[in-house]
């Protein structure tokens, strides 16, 4: 039985949508799907050390670079972004993306979304406050990387 909830959190115009938490996989994996609509980007870079972060593309087309290398992920493909790797993804085409991530372990959950759409939100369209980010993404084992 999943403690994952149908709740899509919201993050900008991002939504995460938990499928399998942590505690359902005794640890093992978590699994979400994230929405990336057409025109988003993540607002910046960023690494982690605790796990790994597998995406298969579902819907549409989105671009991921890691560690300076950029891959459009179609759907049917997928990337692994290893521990420690500076990575982000953005969607420049017309048509919205759909991506299943799968961090293992599964030490991300939903709480880590919640946090950090709130700081993005509580910005209302304009420049999220970045400081704020960086100490909700240090909390959950995330690691912004310096602005390029």
């Amino acid at each position: 039985m999943s403690t994952a909830t149908n709740e899509t959190i919201r993050i900008g115009a991002l939504g995460v949508r938990f499928l399998i938490e942590g505690a359902d996989s005794n640890g093992g994996a978590a699994v979400f799907e994230c929405f990336i609509p057409a025109g988003a980007a993540l607002p910046g870079a960023h690494s982690h050390d605790g796990y790994e972060e597998t995406v298969y593309g579902l819907e549409g087309v989105s671009t991921w670079t890691v560690e300076g290398e950029t891959t459009e992920l179609r759907p049917g493909e997928a990337i692994c972004i290893p521990r420690g790797a500076v990575h982000r993804f953005d969607n420049v085409g017309a048509q919205d993306a759909k991506v299943l991530a799968i961090v293992t372990p599964g030490i991300l959950g939903p709480d880590y979304f919640r946090e950090v759409g709130a700081v993005v939100n509580a910005a209302a369209g304009g420049p999220p406050d970045r400081a704020a980010v960086g100490e909700v993404m240090r909390r959950h084992g995330l690691t912004p990387a310096p602005p390029a």
